[in-house]
């Protein structure tokens, strides 16, 4: 019994189907191309070309909107750009502006500065000037009474023995500045003249010289002196006219 069952039991070869005939399906989620593609391989019809050729055009309008997108904010950065240029080029100009007027305003307060100190030199320099002038000025007015004591000497005759050294002291003084006002014969001037005493004119000696002159000086009681052109004391005198 076992031999007739085998002998009636189909062969396994002739009962597995083959895989070549074995109808295609496409897998899910494949696209349109891949379906028509199997669908052809099931009838024995060639693939449509044109549904591929649509299906990359679809492919290609697809990424048409994404390119429009990085072309506008590629835009979009390279306008930022820009303005952040001009930004840093203004903010440069800005500061290039504070810095001159900076300088300009440092510039002036130097040139202010200098102006003040040469002022101040020249300030310094004239005071020190009077300074030494009024010492020496003050220094002749102490040695006034010895060039009087020297005149009396002279006066009463025994101006001799002194001679070399008021010769030589006046000589110092003169070198220095020291001017002798004796204005004998002179027309008065008030300005260094001092008049202690008044004599009435005399026509027969002065002639007509009284009446144009005015008052002239008779005699010199007491020399008077200028030291560098300033008045130190005035010559006292006795007027005619």
């Amino acid at each position: 019994m076992s031999d007739a069952q085998n002998d009636t039991a189909p062969p396994s070869d002739a009962a597995a189907p083959d895989p070549a005939l074995r109808p295609s399906r496409p897998r899910e989620g494949a696209s349109s191309t891949e379906r028509e593609r199997a669908k052809a391989a099931d009838g024995g019809v060639e693939p449509d070309v044109e549904v591929e050729v649509e299906v990359e055009g679809e492919a290609a309008s697809g990424t048409a909107p994404e390119t429009a997108a990085g072309d506008a904010e590629g835009a979009t950065l390279a306008a930022e750009s820009d303005e952040a240029a001009a930004q840093v080029e203004l903010d440069i100009d800005l500061a290039a502006s504070a810095v001159e007027r900076e300088r300009d305003e440092y510039l002036d307060a130097l040139r202010r500065l200098q102006a003040d100190f040469e002022n101040y030199k020249k300030r310094m320099i004239r005071q020190q000037t009077e300074t030494l002038e009024r010492a020496a000025e003050h220094l002749v007015e102490k040695l006034l009474p010895v060039l009087d004591a020297i005149d009396l000497a002279n006066q009463h005759g025994s101006g001799e023995a002194i001679a070399p050294v008021a010769t030589a002291l006046m000589d110092t003084l003169a070198k220095e500045g020291l001017e002798r006002i004796d204005p004998v014969g002179e027309a008065f001037d008030p300005t260094e003249h001092e008049a202690v005493m008044h004599e009435p004119a005399d026509p027969e000696a002065d002639g007509d010289a009284d009446e144009d002159a005015g008052q002239v000086v008779a005699a010199l009681l007491r020399a008077g002196y200028r030291w560098r052109g300033r008045l130190v004391r005035a010559a006292m005198v006795s007027v005619r006219g």
